[in-house]
């Protein structure tokens, strides 16, 4: 009883305003909501920023990748403002967003998550928090964002969330950096046409090395029993690294002794007699697959490359690298699994898929 006193005792001090100033804060309120997040602007580690209601921290360099993400480069510092949005600045009546309808740039709506975007560029609806290129976060009742489009490493147009986005369990060996580093070897590569083409291409190439290596995970080719097979002694040249030794590796799976001397010499690397750089060099490895892309009509009519840059659509891709294995029916479940990835990739980039997704 003597505990229950004092607690009644402790309310009317309260109520009398004896107390008020020696009760904690809770977190919630004493937590004070930093700058909003914002799509264009680049994040470096211990940055922090609100999103929702809540702030957050960044643990490494990020840009595009809205909080809580889904890298772990957000630390979720908790609510702030009492839990609830921050002010926005103004009230705001626009339109909730609805996929399917046509947006003019400059067209602002409210999305499903209570925030509001503002179009950069037309588009038949694409949502706002998938299509970045697209959308920008807009302050309700204030001006829209005046931050420049983010500038990329080397050009590219896939941002490293955009890529992390794609391939969130991939092996480390494959970096974004080793990506960028490789695209000095095929200037053209993402960037021939218009910035939907580029984007459309670069999703091309990597739906399809997504399903060459089951999400960039494999480095090497899985079945060592075919390791022998990829040596053709008809070749001048031989395979002076080894019968097995040319069996496939990076983010393409390049094999046989002749694709190896062919990206070797074109790429100034000695492949055929160290065809193993491609499995211990990740900037190499990026080069090989992007050198089939650009120079080799494999079974196909094309290059992968003039595909996608001359209108002929992404199944032509998949008959440049795989031909009847696949296409024409060969096998259809292999064609729709490199369909569907496109399909996801050009939208985490904003852009539509095209025409002839099939071969």
């Amino acid at each position: 009883m003597t505990r229950l006193r004092a607690l009644v005792a402790l309310a009317a001090l309260i109520v009398a305003g004896g107390l008020v100033a020696v009760i904690p804060a809770t977190a919630a309120s004493a937590a004070a909501c930093s700058a909003s997040w914002q799509a264009s602007a680049v994040y470096w580690g211990d940055a922090q920023v609100s999103h929702n209601g809540r702030n957050y921290r960044a643990k490494w360099w990020t840009q595009n990748e809205a909080p809580p993400g889904t890298t772990g480069v957000w630390e979720d510092l908790g609510a702030c403002g009492g839990g609830t949005t921050p002010p926005t600045g103004g009230t705001c009546t626009y339109p909730n967003w609805a996929a399917g309808t046509w947006y003019a740039a400059g067209a602002i709506v409210r999305y499903t998550n209570g925030s509001y975007y503002i179009a950069e560029h037309d588009n038949p609806g694409y949502d706002p928090v998938v299509s970045t290129w697209y959308w920008e976060p807009y302050t309700c009742g204030g001006q829209p964002p005046t931050s420049p489009p983010p500038t990329n490493p080397g050009g590219f147009v896939v941002t490293e969330a955009q890529f992390n986005q794609m391939f969130p369990g991939r092996n480390s060996f494959y970096t974004y950096s080793g990506l960028v580093a490789a695209l000095s070897a095929y200037p053209a590569f993402a960037r021939t046409g218009s910035a939907t083409v580029q984007r459309q291409e670069a999703a091309a190439f990597l739906a399809n090395v997504y399903h060459e290596t089951g999400g960039l995970v494999h480095v090497v080719e899985q079945n060592t029993a075919n390791y022998p097979h990829y040596c053709d002694y008809g070749q001048p040249y031989g395979c002076p690294a080894g019968q097995a030794a040319y069996y496939g590796r990076g983010p393409i799976q390049l094999s046989w002794n002749f694709n190896y001397n062919a990206a070797g010499n074109a790429l100034n690397l000695p492949l055929l007699t160290n065809p193993w750089l491609v499995q211990t060099d990740a900037s190499v490895a990026w080069k090989t697959g992007i050198w089939y892309w650009m120079t080799q009509n494999g079974p196909g009519t094309m290059t992968a490359h003039n595909a996608m840059v001359n209108g002929a659509g992404f199944g032509q891709t998949i008959r440049s690298i795989n031909g009847s294995i696949e296409c024409n029916g060969g096998n259809p479940a292999q064609v729709q699994s490199r369909v569907t990835r496109y399909q996801q990739f050009v939208g985490i980039l904003g852009v539509s898929a095209g025409a002839n997704l099939y071969c």
